[in-house]
């Protein structure tokens, strides 16, 4: 049997038109070699949604220069020639299988469990992550407290984003987002509790988003004008489930007005594992996702249980997103908008693909253990 689900309709993307509104959302799987070379197991795994039927992949986030950026061991790189030369055979592959594929620029800043250029941690303000770091990422214990970052700091995470964007565009990739979510170092200047400097970088949300913007419109300057940037955001975050912006709705608008403005040909609405409605529900009524569509006219991704056919119409009928962006459910349906097609009922995510660590040979294990 198949089916006309919206999910299915076409959407355009930048330069680029989708065949559909499914997205392979970023999903760590620390799986590149110790320098941060991406491998062919990579370019497999990647791969394979877009044969799949997805027809933009972003990647999992990569780290942007060769300094305090890298947030876990064997988390790939696009900071030097070898990253850039491995990269262009995953992103080959995306295109022969029909996809477009985003490279996503993350900086880790306080939450860095492992990073093979330096031991020291930093942040906006020295203040101590809350939680304890991540056992399925290869970290344990409490986040050390990062230094606090000068104004030299701060030009330098600048360009290592813009350079890492030109060795996206050197190594194939569609376009770049700019992870701004999920507690790391973008999303910390974000948030206030994060945030305690008392320079234009902090104070209102007008001074904590400007790092990412001012990092958007580095990146604009140096890469082709059909290359997609997007910017990633979220509330809640790999440490602190609970966090919302302190001005909600005013916070968000004032946000996705400055990256509008800053040059962003995207918004990514991230839940960091939750139900989409969870974390994107206003007191006014109104969604994280209609707002950022209403007040820049971007695309807007949403995430957060896209996987759910029922949920996934809604956001889409109702004007909350144009996109649908899939993590757990993609994984265990590296097929999904196929199935959809077909109203094929989805395999069910098993947790096991995950634990004890997010590797493509933990998942390669699992599957064939279930084989067996």
């Amino acid at each position: 049997m198949s089916t006309t689900h919206p999910a299915l309709t076409p959407v355009r993307l930048g330069k680029h038109e989708l065949s559909s509104r499914y997205a392979v959302a970023p999903m760590t799987r620390v799986s590149a070699s110790p320098e941060g070379v991406p491998t062919a197991d990579m370019a497999d795994y990647y791969a394979e949604f877009a044969a799949g039927g997805f027809p933009l992949v972003i990647t999992e986030g990569v780290y942007p220069d060769a300094a305090y950026s890298q947030g876990y061991l064997n988390q790939p790189g696009l900071a030097c020639a070898e990253h850039v030369e491995a990269w262009r055979a995953v992103t080959g592959a995306v295109h022969a299988a029909g996809g477009v594929v985003i490279a996503q620029l993350m900086h880790a800043g306080a939450l860095s469990q492992g990073n093979r250029y330096t031991s020291e941690r930093i942040g906006p303000s020295a203040v101590q992550p809350r939680g304890e770091m991540m056992p399925e990422y290869g970290g344990s214990g409490p986040w050390p407290v990062p230094r606090e970052m000068s104004a030299q700091d701060i030009e330098d995470v600048i360009d290592g984003f813009a350079a890492a964007a030109g060795n996206a565009v050197t190594a194939g990739f569609d376009g770049v987002e700019v992870h701004a979510a999920n507690g790391y170092l973008l999303d910390q200047f974000i948030t206030d509790y994060t945030n305690k400097r008392t320079d234009s970088y902090g104070g209102p949300m007008a001074n904590r988003i400007r790092l990412t913007a001012d990092v958007t419109r580095a990146i604009k300057a140096v890469v082709p004008p059909e290359f997609v940037v997007g910017v990633r955001l979220s509330q809640t975050k790999v440490n602190d489930f609970t966090y919302r912006w302190p001005g909600g709705e005013r916070d968000a608008e004032t946000a996705y007005t400055a990256l509008a403005a800053a040059g962003a040909d995207y918004l990514h609405i991230a839940s960091e594992g939750r139900n989409w409605l969870d974390t994107a529900r206003l007191a006014s009524g109104r969604t994280l996702t209609s707002v950022a569509r209403e007040v820049t006219g971007l695309p807007v991704i949403v995430n957060g249980g896209m996987h759910n056919v029922v949920l996934a119409e809604r956001v889409l009928d109702e004007g909350h997103g144009d996109l649908l962006s899939i993590a757990r459910a993609a994984l265990a349906n590296p097929d999904l908008p196929h199935r959809v097609a077909k109203g094929v009922e989805l395999d069910r995510f098993d947790h096991g693909m995950l634990d004890p660590t997010v590797t493509l040979d933990n998942a390669r294990r699992r599957r064939a253990g279930e084989r067996g």
